[in-house]
C-alpha cells in the first residue's frame, strides 16, 4: 500500500515542485494539499496522512503549532519541515520532526528523506474513554475509571503506554486501555527506574526491550519482546539506556 502523503505550504511553486519530486516514487501518494495552516489539521485527519511537508511561516502563521497538534493526534506522522527559515530547526526538533528541509532545497535532498521513509515503511511490513484516578501501591496496580466500570492494570504487565488519537492508551500483552489522563500523570505513578519515557509520545518498559534502531535522523524505534507494537526514541534518551547498561 502506497505511503500517503500531504503538502502543507502557501507557496504553489514549491507544492508543485514536491507533487513532481513524489509522484516519481511509486510508493507514495499524494492525498491532499492546501496553502493554509487552518485547514493541515482538517486535512491530516480526513487522510491519515502517514508523511507531512510542512512549511512553517504561512500567511503570517507559525507551523510548529500545527506540528504539534499532528504530533500529538499521531506520533509516528512524519512531520518534514520544507521551509526557507533556518532559525526554527531547533525548535522544529523539539516536536520530534522527521526531517528539516532548507528552501531552496535539492531533488536529491528530498529523495533522500523519502527513500529513508520508504525503507522504514518496509521494516515495519477499545473500550470507552477511561479515566486514571488511583494507584494501588500494596497491589502495584492502576486503578482506571470508566462511567459504569473499573479496571484494574498488574503495573508489571505494562509494555508501552503512549499518545495515540489526542488519548493514552496502555499496552499489556495481551489487552490495552483507553484513558483521558496524560502520559507524565501515569509516569509519576510508576517506578522510573523500570519505565522510561522515551519520547514526548511515549512511555516503556525498560525490561521489555527487544530492539533500538534508528528511525529518522535524530530519532530511534524500539520494538518489544511481547508486544506487536513499536515505540519512538529521543537521541538523548538512547544515550541514557546505553549509559544505564554499561
Amino acid at each position: 500500500m502506497a505511503i500517503k502523503v500531504i503538502l502543507v505550504d502557501d507557496e504553489s511553486g514549491i507544492r508543485k515542485l514536491l507533487r513532481k519530486i513524489i509522484e516519481r516514487k511509486d510508493d507514495f501518494n499524494i492525498v491532499g494539499e492546501t496553502d493554509n495552516l487552518n485547514d493541515a489539521i482538517t486535512l491530516f485527519t480526513k487522510t491519515k496522512a502517514e508523511v507531512i511537508f510542512l512549511d512553517i511561516e504561512m500567511n503570517g502563521t507559525n507551523g510548529l503549532d500545527c506540528a504539534k497538534i499532528i504530533a500529538d493526534m499521531d506520533p509516528k506522522a512524519k512531520i518534514i519541515f520544507a521551509t526557507a527559515h533556518s532559525e526554527y530547526r531547533s525548535e522544529a526538533f523539539e516536536v520530534y520532526a522527521f526531517d528539516y528541509l532548507v528552501k531552496p532545497f535539492q531533488v536529491e535532498r528530498v529523495n533522500q528523506t523519502l527513500d529513508r521513509i520508504k525503507s522504514l515503511s518496509q521494516e515495519d511490513k477499545i473500550d470507552s474513554l477511561e479515566k486514571i484516578v488511583k494507584f494501588e501501591r500494596g497491589l502495584d496496580k492502576l486503578l482506571l475509571k470508566g462511567k459504569e466500570s473499573m479496571s484494574f492494570v498488574d503495573i508489571k504487565e505494562i509494555i508501552l503506554v503512549q499518545r495515540e488519537n489526542s488519548s493514552t492508551v496502555i499496552y499489556t500483552k495481551n489487552d490495552s486501555f483507553t484513558t483521558s489522563a496524560g502520559l507524565g500523570d501515569i509516569e509519576n505513578k510508576l517506578d522510573p527506574d523500570q519505565f522510561l519515557r522515551s519520547h514526548k509520545s511515549y512511555l516503556i518498559n525498560i525490561s521489555q526491550i527487544k530492539k533500538i534502531e534508528p528511525y529518522g535522523r535524530w530519532t530511534y524505534v524500539v520494538t518489544f519482546k511481547d508486544l506487536a507494537k513499536d515505540a519512538l526514541m529521543t537521541q538523548e534518551k538512547f544515550e541514557e539506556i546505553k549509559k544505564r547498561f554499561l
